[in-house]
């Protein structure tokens, strides 16, 4: 996204940009969000670790060079003091040639200083960057795993692009609170605290009231400022990502896009998004002017209140030219961090913010999870049960009502029925997706909720409608079925899924890039990749999701061989839309608003002339007025 034009103020403050645009960032929807001091209060405990020593010492280390380099900062005037005062011959009674050498070691001395104010600084953050880096690692990584944990339900109910916004403003927060709260605010409060004393000790109280009354009154109006500031960025954020949304979801839908010649009204709604974004992005510009301007009108006045006093010092024969200039270093001093103040808070609550979310995401509770003392589950020959189960996504629409079934161990279950029926439910009970609300899942005679979700996703193959392929080689997509692959192992899958002769007339074979879900392949070969994976993975239970319903009929009568071959010796549920792929089912189920109507093979369906045998009849009419 374009960013404002917003050059470095006279100041010294740092303008900011919005956040750059990540493909695949879309709105997210309401997270609850962590307080901001719960989220402080959550990040501190990777500053001091109880159980690693080594990042106790660093911050132990870092925080010492950071006292060093504020003491030699503050020192660092009186050397340009004396130095002047040496140059001037206020307050020395050496000879002339005694002078000239004590001012340029003076002069020496204070560039040293400069230097080691700006080495220890240095010192401060090579000690501490592995301390911010580990702790941007461990979050992100639970941030990650605990997205993995989360429902299905919760799942469909967000987009992947807004999860990845969160997770990217919420890392990127951490290492800034973590080194700015440790290394800006507390060291900012010292060194004006220690310049307004030497200014109390060295001048008189006068001179630090002034310097006091000007550090409150900017401070003060920068905070009151940059709360409003902060509103007005989180709407251009907003905006941003609201922008990214339509981009990519235009992007994504390439194809539909030119189906209906849509380019113009994709335009449309892309800039419409932008104009909003850009209104919100002027709003942000022109308040940091206002922000600079205020500071610098704040911070000059003091400058020339207290520069006024001392001129008139030195007129009066009180202060020597020396001290005149030290005044003036030290409010360019003073200046240099409070120009950074704005800044400083600014991102600290945004950081507040964006860690909030992330923070809120975590305390998100897994709908799904292990039962205390679960064991991995015992499959035997993978007998599956369904007894009396009752399920619904939404409390006021049931979906499935008292389904019950067993399918034997080795035996080819087929669910039937029209849309909106139930079948794909079950599937996804049983590969528990989600808990039911009545009845229970059985394998083998073991409740699925009283074993580790871990041990039954290892049992259970799935190969859905449409299957989606990482954007990576199809070695690294048929791999993926089991993690310890060979490369032998890998070939003899893609053999038995019947697409290894394809693979090899590739020019660059099994490393060959399928590209972004795999759309460089065609439908049927996507279908044989993720055969081959589920092959791979060898489960003792397999789950055919209408795997070839949209697919053409050649390639369907094609992959079908290969699904029978794969079922061989397992158990076997299949989800169907053409019954023709199921006749040969051992147990053919035919569902309707969540209820089983019909049960029995296709001989005893066709015989009973019901449900069942209409829609063979409707289906075997259509294929030959098709033909």
């Amino acid at each position: 996204m374009p960013r404002p034009d917003e050059s470095l103020p006279a100041n010294g403050a740092v303008p900011e940009s919005p956040p750059a645009s990540t493909p695949g960032s879309t709105r997210p929807g309401p997270e609850p969000a962590a307080s901001g001091w719960q989220t402080i209060a959550r990040v501190l405990p990777h500053l001091w670790p109880r159980d690693q020593a080594w990042v106790r010492r660093r911050v132990v280390i870092a925080m010492l060079f950071l006292m060093v380099a504020k003491v030699v900062s503050v020192i660092t005037p009186w050397f340009y003091k004396l130095a002047v005062d040496a140059l001037t011959g206020e307050g020395a009674t050496d000879p002339a040639r005694v002078m000239a050498i004590g001012a340029i070691g003076l002069v020496v001395a204070y560039g040293l200083a400069r230097l080691g104010a700006v080495a220890f600084q240095e010192l401060r953050d090579a000690v501490f960057v592995r301390v911010g880096q580990r702790a941007l690692r461990r979050l992100a990584l639970d941030t990650f795993s605990h997205i993995h944990r989360l429902s299905m339900r919760y799942h469909i109910s967000r987009r992947t692009g807004g999860l990845s916004r969160i997770i990217e403003r919420g890392v990127k927060g951490v290492e800034f609170l973590l080194r700015f709260l440790l290394f800006s605010i507390g060291p900012l409060i010292l060194e004006l605290t220690l310049i307004t004393l030497i200014f109390a000790f060295a001048f008189g109280w006068s001179y630090a009231a002034v310097v006091a009354v000007t550090i409150a009154i900017y401070v003060w109006f920068t905070f009151k400022v940059t709360e409003w500031r902060v509103k007005i960025r989180q709407e251009m954020n907003d905006q941003d990502t609201d922008a990214n949304q339509k981009a990519v979801d235009s992007l994504l839908n390439y194809e539909t896009v030119k189906y209906f010649n849509a380019e113009a009204r994709e335009a449309a709604r892309y800039d419409g998004a932008m104009r909003l974004y850009e209104a919100a992005a002027v709003k942000t510009g022109l308040s940091l002017s206002a922000l600079n301007i205020g500071q610098t009108l704040i911070i000059t006045l003091g400058l020339v209140a207290v520069m006024v006093m001392a001129a008139a010092g030195v007129q009066a024969g009180r202060l020597t030219v020396g001290d005149f200039v030290m005044v003036n270093a030290y409010m360019i001093q003073i200046t240099m961090p409070l120009g950074f103040l704005g800044t400083v808070y600014r991102e600290i609550r945004q950081a507040l913010v964006d860690m909030g979310q992330m923070f809120g995401l975590l305390s998100q509770p897994a709908e799904v999870t292990d039962a205390p003392g679960a064991e991995p589950l015992a499959v035997q020959g993978g007998g599956i049960e369904f007894d009396a189960v009752r399920f619904s996504y939404d409390p006021s629409r049931e979906i499935l009502k008292g389904v019950s079934f067993r399918v034997e161990p080795g035996q080819t279950l087929a669910l039937v029925g029209h849309s909106g029926s139930g079948k794909s439910t079950v599937a996804r009970l049983l590969f528990r997706f989600y808990d039911v609300t009545g009845g229970s899942i059985r394998i083998d005679g073991q409740d699925i909720r009283e074993v580790t979700q871990s041990s039954l996703h290892e049992a259970i193959g799935v190969v859905p409608q449409d299957t989606v392929l990482f954007n990576d080689t199809i070695r690294y997509n048929i791999a993926y079925g089991r993690e310890d692959a060979t490369d032998a192992a890998v070939i003899a899958a893609a053999r038995a899924a019947k697409i290894h002769d394809f693979i090899e007339s590739l020019p660059e074979g099994y490393e060959t890039m399928v590209g972004e879900r795999g759309l460089k392949l065609s439908g049927g070969e996507k279908q044989r990749v993720g055969i081959a994976r589920t092959i791979l993975k060898n489960p003792p239970i397999l789950i055919l999701d209408e795997a070839t319903s949209a697919l053409d009929t050649q390639t369907e009568r094609s992959i079908q061989e290969s699904l029978r071959e794969m079922g061989q010796g397992r158990s076997v549920i299949t989800i169907a839309h053409r019954l023709s792929t199921i006749a040969e089912a051992d147990l053919i189920l035919v569902m309707e608003a969540g209820r089983v109507i019909e049960s029995g093979t296709h001989e005893e369906l066709l015989a009973r002339s019901a449900r069942y045998a209409a829609m063979w009849a409707q289906q075997r009419a259509e294929e030959e007025e098709a033909a």
